[in-house]
């Protein structure tokens, strides 16, 4: 009988990571499904809930085997259910269809790093559960009319070539800027779009937040978000493109917290990140040279914000330290 491999190194990460996501989703739907009106989201967000229970076990259970040390994550202190409404209507499927893209990004990137049977099994059914809660919630938005679509375009005729330098100018003020292509515009769409449910969900965090310092990070990354999405608008509208319209689904008036400051803390470090990657690909596939230096800017001042939040969370002792690789220097002392 062959002996199972033991845990990667990579592996052990990406279960630390999935297990401090999943917990914190956990704690945010029991409130979100406890404060809900329509009993289709409110079903949409059970079946999601009872998964990722699911899930946690699973990796309880693989770790346990392991000899590993079950991470502490999210429990029932961070989470207050008798509440009432921090966000309105609608916000709650917004908002979980914004955490199973995050979801379905990292699952792909984990089951990459994964080379054991069992973990990458884990990882490839976390994706099609997760594909299929994303599409869930985006059928419903659609049905209920509060999903804006991206621009209509006009559909091509003909194959062409980049001729000249021109179509990659972007920084010359005495030349004309060539119109955005698709693939620009699904990027910097998907960037005003994050950021107006991002900067609809840490207005409430504001409003809620028990620790003052954490407060002010909260009106802090408000205006960020909305720097981000006035500026990318303003791209759109040189261009003549119609930036998508605000939503409902806003902050109620409630100063009463759901949720620890310690969860928010992390949700909002999960976006950031977020922020980052989905930063980077847009950086990465803008051929107008304006775009990328643009997008830099934004991920600096992401980058900035998030250090920010992680040494908040660390003076107030709610950051949770990954598995450590052995210190050999400490060891050979």
């Amino acid at each position: 009988m062959t002996q199972k491999q033991a845990l990667s190194s990579s592996e052990l990460g990406t279960l630390w990571m999935t297990y401090q996501e999943k917990t914190m989703i956990q704690r945010m739907l029991e409130y979100f499904i406890e404060q809900a009106d329509d009993n289709q989201a409110k079903e949409i967000m059970q079946n999601t809930h009872m998964k990722i229970i699911n899930c946690i076990e699973d990796i309880k259970a693989i770790l346990k085997n392991e000899g590993a040390v079950i991470p502490v994550g999210f429990t029932e202190q961070d989470v207050n259910t008798g509440v009432p409404k921090l966000y309105d209507n609608m916000f709650d499927i917004m908002f979980l269809r914004l955490l199973q893209e995050i979801s379905m990004g990292l699952h792909t990137l984990h089951l990459n790093m994964s080379y054991r049977k069992d973990i990458i099994l884990l990882y490839k059914q976390l994706t099609e559960f997760t594909q299929s809660s994303y599409v869930e919630c985006v059928d419903y938005l659609q049905e209920k009319d509060v999903l804006s679509r991206p621009p209509a375009v006009t559909m091509p005729k003909s194959v062409k070539f980049v001729e000249g330098k021109n179509y990659m100018s972007g920084f010359n003020l005495f030349s004309e800027k060539r119109a955005l292509n698709t693939v620009e515009v699904a990027h910097l769409y998907h960037a005003i779009e994050s950021n107006i449910i991002g900067m609809q969900l840490i207005t409430g965090f504001a409003q809620v937040a028990n620790e003052p310092e954490v407060k002010k990070y909260f009106i802090k990354g408000k205006e960020l978000a909305k720097k981000i999405v006035t500026d990318n608008t303003q791209v759109f509208l040189q261009s003549d493109i119609q930036p998508p319209s605000t939503w409902g689904a806003n902050a109620t008036d409630s100063k009463v917290a759901p949720f620890s400051d310690k969860l928010m803390m992390y949700c909002t470090s999960l976006f950031c990140s977020f922020g980052l990657g989905s930063n980077a690909l847009g950086t990465a596939f803008s051929l107008r040279s304006d775009l990328p230096l643009k997008m830099i800017n934004e991920a600096k001042d992401i980058l900035t914000y998030g250090q920010e939040g992680g040494k908040l969370m660390t003076k107030n002792g709610w950051l949770e330290e990954p598995p450590q690789m052995q210190d050999r220097n400490a060891l050979t002392k």
